[in-house]
């Protein structure tokens, strides 16, 4: 743990309770607006044209000439 976060760790334990549950759910909301942001981003480097393109390309081709198997056959083979 870097020293500032060391820091932050300190500071967030020797708050009063009340205070600690705001900062928790400041934190919590922080996290939530976090995820959403990346889950935009996600969807949109999945679209057409996206980020993920060449990789759902790849993915199709190799369904259409039959170099998968499905999942499930695939984990009962550890």
């Amino acid at each position: 743990m870097t020293r500032t976060v060391e820091k932050i760790a300190d500071e967030v334990k020797a708050l009063p309770e009340e205070q600690l549950e705001e900062f928790l759910a400041w934190l919590a909301d922080f996290e939530a607006e976090r995820l959403d942001s990346w889950e935009t981003e996600v969807a949109a480097d999945s679209r057409p044209g996206g980020r993920l393109q060449t990789l759902r390309d790849r993915a199709r081709d190799d369904i259409a000439k039959g170099k998968t198997k499905p999942l499930d056959e695939f984990l009962d083979n550890k």
